[in-house]
């Protein structure tokens, strides 16, 4: 079985997508192809790179993952092949990739040079498409590449701990379905620089002093009826390992953690240690 995912920035209105997974299924009939998502902000790596760090986790080793946001070759901005974790991601090297590469070491990292091979007209897209195919196929890297040693890393939006480690700023990289805003700060930055001590999280003039497991935790910690909690703001550590902060049972009538407490991508989040 040959799984390829997709992830871009296409949106869903027009023809693109479809036009995509028709060129794959053209080049491999058997191809298993699975949406990861089509609604990345135009250009946005950041949230990009959050989507299918928190998702390829899902599918089996092997899965070839394309990601198509900001893919126009440029000389700063080749695209790459890089084998992680027994899986393949095939992106342009614009930072999206960064986050997964800081976690476990590549196991190989190419850039593609088969753009040459391909007709003239040939999009940066299909040049992706090629090289996804060839891997679902079970080709090599060395065929469609040069291996590199580094990737562009993602510079700005970055998670920064205090000197002093008692504070860490990080910032709003993505607001999901339910207007919750996660953030780029890590549970394994958190426990690393916590070490037990008490702590609050600030954002917008609010804060909150726990971050839980999973949002029902606040009926345990609250003791309160569901009632009289529903529309409190609250933090926890998502399934992907990242400070997400919402709103208890939130829904259009209450509002979420985006239109209640202002949370938009780029705003920063504070959490502060007692010393």
């Amino acid at each position: 079985m040959s799984i390829i995912t997709l992830t871009t920035d296409y949106g869903i209105k027009d023809h693109f997508v479809g036009s995509l997974k028709g060129k794959i299924v053209s080049q491999l009939k058997e191809a298993v192809i699975v949406d990861i998502t089509h609604l990345v902000d135009p250009f946005n790596i950041s949230e990009a790179s959050y989507l299918i760090q928190s998702a390829y986790s899902s599918f089996p080793k092997g899965t070839v993952h394309l990601i198509g946001v900001d893919v126009e070759l440029k000389e700063n901005n080749q695209h790459i092949v890089v084998q992680w974790n027994d899986h393949y991601f095939i992106s342009a090297d614009n930072g999206i990739l960064s986050l997964l590469i800081a976690k476990i070491k590549p196991q190989k990292m190419v850039a593609i040079t088969i753009h040459d091979r391909l007709l003239p007209d040939a999009t940066d897209m299909d040049v992706l498409i090629t090289v996804a195919v060839h891997i679902a196929k079970g080709g090599v890297l060395n065929v469609i590449g040069k291996e590199i040693k580094s990737l562009k890393e993602i510079t700005e939006l970055q998670p920064v701990v205090a000197t002093d480690f008692n504070s860490i700023k990080g910032y709003v990289i993505y607001i999901d379905h339910f207007g919750n805003a996660i953030t780029n700060i890590t549970k394994k930055m958190f426990l690393e620089t916590a070490k037990g001590r008490p702590y609050e999280v600030n954002f917008k003039n609010k804060k909150v002093k726990s971050i839980f497991a999973k949002y029902s935790d606040i009926e345990t910690i609250e003791k309160q009826t569901i009632s009289s909690i529903m529309g409190k703001s609250l933090a926890i550590f998502n399934e992907a390992g990242f400070l997400e902060i919402g709103i208890y049972k939130s829904n259009p009538k209450i509002g979420s953690a985006s239109s209640l407490l202002g949370l938009e991508y780029r705003d920063f989040v504070m959490i502060s240690f007692n010393k």
